[in-house]
């Protein structure tokens, strides 16, 4: 990616315990990126498109999708972003609970560029969005802009 300017996160994630992990994750991985943090679909889809009080957001390099989520679940926040051209180049993860098999093809059928089931323990846990962070910010050359 780009050394020149920091990578742009957005985390999809109503659990405020698995949000702190996330930014903790982040933070002890000490590269150059940015969390943004919405709590339900219908947020992400304002901020992945700069409406209402996202206007003027920058683009995520990068979404982490939780697919657990009030108002609009993952499922359908991964079905629009991949259906609408202006976002569907971003980068999706979808990190959940869910180890279900139908969830996981499903997903895949949308177009999710990876999954990963949240580990329970908390140290394990931080290691996979390091994993995470680490594989999209200095492994994949990320595209930039729409």
């Amino acid at each position: 990616m780009n050394d020149l300017r920091p990578i742009e996160v957005l985390l999809v994630e109503d659990d405020q315990a698995d949000i702190v992990l996330t930014q903790e994750a982040f933070e002890l991985n000490k590269l150059r990126n940015r969390l943004h943090v919405v709590n339900d679909g219908e947020q992400a889809m304002a901020f992945l498109r700069q409406e209402g009080g996202y206007a003027g957001v920058p683009r995520p390099d990068l979404v982490l999708l939780d697919l657990n989520l009030p108002r609009m679940d993952g499922m359908e926040v991964l079905s629009e972003v991949k259906a609408d051209p202006g976002l569907r180049s971003i980068p999706v993860v979808v990190l959940t609970t869910s180890e279900a098999e139908e969830d996981i093809l499903r997903s895949y059928h949308l177009h999710a560029n990876a999954y990963v089931t949240k580990p329970v323990d908390l140290t394990q846990f931080i290691k996979i969005v390091q994993k995470i962070d680490d594989f999209f910010v200095t492994v994949v050359k990320l595209p930039t802009g729409a």
